[in-house]
């Protein structure tokens, strides 16, 4: 841990900021609607004096969401919400360029991850936009007495939102939250074509393999999975779906994808792509029945998706064989099993996640959700709460404007129309 213009930080290597800011920049011009409320925020500062920590994938795009908190006057510290997902450099302009205080290193040990937490936690944060609800549930597993200094919190994932609701299930989510992955201007784009995308680029950058003629199983069919989906067949995959909802395996079966139980697919598939949020979705029994050199990997919010445990179990031998793809050798059989970034989010491990274009709408959400917990301070309820749908409007509507299209409006008639019941056929 050092200091460079009195701000403590942890990141791999302050000299590496020069070329963040290059790619921080470079990103910028792809997000016009995070650079709009940037503006705005500058003049208005509707955040002056809040202390936020905000848990994210130190990421380009993230660099560009700090900003705009930062002008809106909070006092920002910044930590990474995954090990494998910072881009050391950014990290390194964060601190350099803007001196914000960042405690990220791409490949940190589960320890130093824990520690940034906690450190995260002793500056007493108001607001906390969280990505997978780890510092939340932190906060109130270890730190109590710090809970009242909240004004609330924010999601981004549906992970999160899941830990989130089994929070206030328990009634111990005794502040707002809001769940930002539920807004249709996030989960709409972000997750279905930011993922899709940036999961098969992930998958190529660390392989180098051909999609085209394989099969593909995307194992879950939410938004991520329909983006997956959608993505590897455009690539010329076999796409297999599986699921646990009925309803969505028959969407699936209805966008021309087979599905099947994953014990059927797992002798099937050469590429295995999880996005569920839930755990041990492939385990055990599953990589035992795959063919030799089937590729395994993650999308999902944590590596425990794959029973990794189970594996490494089942294998006599494991081994790297190019960087983040690790291949294990079965005892049963000698087949090899490749998992791609330890199992953790291959968008991410192996590439640099999501397109900027997509996370400008996904950030605008963060960062209207902070300004929207601070003017409601103390009005809102205890629990998960959705933004308001007239700011997801405003998001699609400066999207709109930030590509130069326009769309039509209702005439005074047909409003009328739509909201009486007298007129019929």
């Amino acid at each position: 841990m050092s200091a460079t213009r009195s701000v403590e930080f942890d990141v791999k290597d302050i000299g590496l900021a020069k070329q963040g800011k290059q790619r921080i920049d470079w990103a910028e011009r792809e997000m016009p609607v995070l650079r709009l409320i940037r503006e705005r925020f500058g003049d208005e500062k509707p955040l002056k004096g809040v202390r936020l920590v905000a848990c994210a994938h130190i990421t380009t795009e993230t660099a560009n969401l700090a900003r705009a908190l930062q002008a809106g006057g909070a006092e920002a510290v910044l930590i990474a919400s995954n090990p494998l997902s910072t881009q050391d450099d950014v990290a390194a302009s964060l601190v350099a360029d803007w001196g914000i205080p960042v405690y990220a290193i791409k490949g940190e040990s589960t320890e130093t991850y824990n520690r940034h937490v906690r450190t995260a936690l002793d500056f007493h944060p108001e607001i906390i936009i969280d990505d997978g609800s780890d510092v939340v549930a932190t906060l109130i597993k270890e730190r109590g007495d710090q809970v009242k200094e909240l004004i609330g919190s924010t999601e981004e994932t549906t992970t999160g939102i899941q830990r989130l609701n089994a929070m206030a299930a328990a009634g111990v989510l005794t502040f707002p939250t809001i769940a930002v992955n539920d807004a249709q201007t996030k989960h709409f784009f972000d997750n279905r074509y930011g993922t899709g995308q940036s999961t098969l680029d992930g998958i190529i950058r660390a392989t180098n393999i051909l999609l085209a003629g394989r099969n593909i199983v995307v194992v879950g069919y939410g938004w991520c999975g329909k983006g997956v989906a959608l993505r590897a067949r455009g690539m010329g995959a076999n796409v297999i779906v599986t699921e646990v909802d009925a309803i969505k395996a028959v969407e699936a079966v209805m966008d021309g994808f087979r599905v099947m139980p994953i014990a059927e697919a797992a002798s099937l598939g050469h590429i295995f792509i999880t996005v569920t949020g839930n755990r041990h979705v492939i385990d055990g029994e599953h990589f035992a029945k795959m063919r030799d050199g089937a590729i395994v990997c993650n999308s999902g919010h944590f590596d425990l998706e794959l029973n990794l445990v189970a594996l490494k179990e089942q294998s006599e031998e494991v081994m790297s064989v190019r960087p983040f793809v690790e291949e294990y050798k079965l005892k049963t059989n000698g087949n090899r099993v490749m998992v791609l970034g330890e199992g953790r989010l291959i968008n991410l491990a192996a590439a640099e996640g999501h397109p900027a274009s997509v996370m400008d709408m996904s950030f605008a959400n963060q960062a209207l959700s902070v300004e929207y917990l601070v003017k409601n301070k103390g009005e809102l309820s205890p629990g998960v709460h959705l933004l308001p749908p007239e700011v997801d409007t405003e998001i699609a509507s400066l999207k709109l404007k930030a590509l130069g299209l326009s769309i039509d409006t209702l005439t005074a008639e047909q409003l009328e129309y739509i909201s009486s019941w007298e007129t019929g056929t």
